[in-house]
This record gives C-alpha cells, structure tokens and sequence, in this order.
C-alpha cells in the first residue's frame, strides 16, 4: 500500500478527475515553487471510483486556486493548518478566463493572430459551458493552455 505523509501546512487538492493531476500541476506552474508537491494517481474512492490527488506543502499564498473552477469545477480543496483540514473549498466555475482554454476554431482570431488572448465567457452554467469572446466558439475539451487568469465580470 502507498503512504504518503501528512503535511503540516498546505493544500491537498482531492476528488481530481482520473488523469487530470498533471493538467493541474502544469496550469499552477508547481514546477517553479520552491515547495514538495505529491501527486497521487488513479487511487481508489467512494465517491468516484478512481481519483488523483496534488499535495502541496507549505506556498499557500503563492498558489492561485481561482483557476481549478475552470479545469474541474467538481474538485475539492482542503487547506491544511498543523497536520489538520481548517477550511474545505469546492472552486466554482469563473465568469471569465482568459487563456486557460484555448478556440478551437481555426478561423478565430487567436488562431491567426499571435499575443491575442484566449478569451472565454461562462455562457451556460448549468452545463459548464464556455464560449470564444471572440467567434463565439463553444470549448469542448480538456483545457490546453499551460497558463492564465481567472476574472469576474
């Protein structure tokens, strides 16, 4: 069986779709922190069958959460003070980011222009549906854009 420690100060990010720990790992950009980050893969869960899970010891004021709505909006975040969990979060979906998913649409203008922003809007919340600022252009997918913000309109 695998054992990972309990982390005195951090965030554990749990109930990740199966496979998307990397996704998370890279639009966070984990890489650059000067922190040790856990990264557990398609373990087993109650609530969903398989899971991966992200670790993080200690940066919590370096990381930006705001983001994880548009990546996997059914994800859990718990924020761990002295080995204990002091505040569980579920992230909602943004009204608006901006390259965090990338158009599709070959004839969009960030398809042909470099430097303009992949912009979308929430169009559909229910569904967690986003759309192109630009061409209007539905995201399907998974998101593909290693960075970016995350605003309120």
């Amino acid at each position: 069986m695998l054992n990972i420690d309990v982390i005195k100060r951090g965030i554990v990010i749990d109930h990740i779709k199966v496979g998307g720990a990397m996704k998370i790992y890279n639009y966070l950009n984990l890489e650059h922190l000067d922190c040790s980050v856990a990264i557990i893969k398609n373990a087993r869960s109650n609530k969903m069958g398989r899971k991966d899970i992200i670790k993080i010891e200690g940066m919590l004021d370096e990381i930006d959460l705001d983001i994880l709505g548009a990546i996997d909006p059914n994800i859990t975040i718990n924020i761990i003070e002295n080995g204990e969990i002091i505040e569980k979060k579920n992230p909602r979906l943004p009204e608006y980011v901006e390259n965090i998913l990338k158009c599709k649409n070959p004839r969009c203008i960030t398809s042909v222009e470099h430097g303009i922003p992949h912009s979308f809007k929430l169009t559909d919340k229910k569904n967690g549906i986003y759309r192109c600022i630009y061409c209007e252009q539905a995201f399907d997918g998974v998101p593909s854009v290693v960075s970016g913000t995350v605003n309120k309109l």
